[in-house]
């Protein structure tokens, strides 16, 4: 539960980051987004749940 408590915690930091360093081109990013077809987005959101799963598996392999 601690390790992934300090993960929760640093995937929030890397998530606020850009709003707290660029908030006027977070919302015109958050503005197009909101234009593209959901099948681009969920398209978009396996993609990263894939890239994300393999970062895991390599960072575990590596341990």
């Amino acid at each position: 539960m601690k390790f992934f408590l300090c993960v929760m915690g640093m995937v929030m930091i890397v998530e606020g980051l850009p709003y707290f360093a660029f908030p006027e081109k977070m919302k015109d990013i958050i503005s197009a987004v909101t234009q593209l077809p959901d099948n681009s987005l969920r398209r978009f959101g396996a993609v990263l749940m894939l890239l994300g799963l393999g970062v895991v598996y390599f960072g575990k392999s590596l341990l």
